[in-house]
């Protein structure tokens, strides 16, 4: 790993964590020797090329990840990559518990970040599903014709924070299962906020 590359505030980062700090570092060492450039972007340790993101450290209470920003564009040769939520669409993880697994599988870790770099050099796209081809449940019509601020609020919200509650209130088969969740997360709509915020 060539100090030049390095990003202070992700040796900040590092130092400061509770969780997994020694395999951030063997990730970081990792992504490092793939000639990407070190970030620090949503409070994790970030790669890119050209200031296109390809790959980023982050860890959960039962694992650790590097999550491909277009991952849903590789081939996935070992079977390995994991779509967080069905919700996700272009980024995909290879996720961690220990050390061991990580020193392990560094080669194709390696192979995985440079099918990702080339991905980017060729300009391709993960084709996104437009906002128009999910259906609002008429349960969460019926609470925007009760309470219009709820609409208004709700289409205020970003694209992917309205594709994720239309995700989640569509999902029960049963009408008042879908009641209940848009009840529980009307104030949380009204005030902003997505689904996982």
């Amino acid at each position: 790993m060539t100090n030049s590359r390095v990003n202070p505030k992700v040796d900040e980062f590092l130092s400061k964590a509770k969780t997994w700090q020694e395999e951030y570092s063997v990730l970081r060492n990792i992504v490092c020797d793939c000639e990407l450039t070190e970030d620090f972007k949503w409070m994790h340790p970030c790669y890119t090329l050209e200031n296109k993101n390809i790959v980023l450290i982050h860890g959960f209470k039962e694992y650790c990840a590097l999550l491909f920003h277009k991952g849903a564009l590789l081939k996935d040769a070992h079977g390995i990559l994991i779509q967080q939520t069905e919700n996700v669409q272009a980024a995909r993880q290879i996720r961690f518990t220990n050390v061991q697994e990580i020193v392990a599988m560094e080669t194709i870790i390696k192979d995985y970040i440079n099918e990702a770099i080339e991905v980017e050099k060729a300009g391709l796209e993960v084709p996104m599903k437009e906002h128009q081809e999910y259906i609002i449940p008429e349960e969460l019509q019926n609470k925007f014709n009760e309470i219009p601020a709820l609409k208004t609020a709700f289409e205020a919200l970003t694209p992917g924070r309205q594709r994720a509650y239309i995700l989640y209130f569509s999902q029960p088969k049963q009408s008042k299962t879908r009641v209940s969740r848009i009840e529980k997360y009307t104030q949380q709509i009204l005030d902003g906020k997505g689904l996982n915020d």
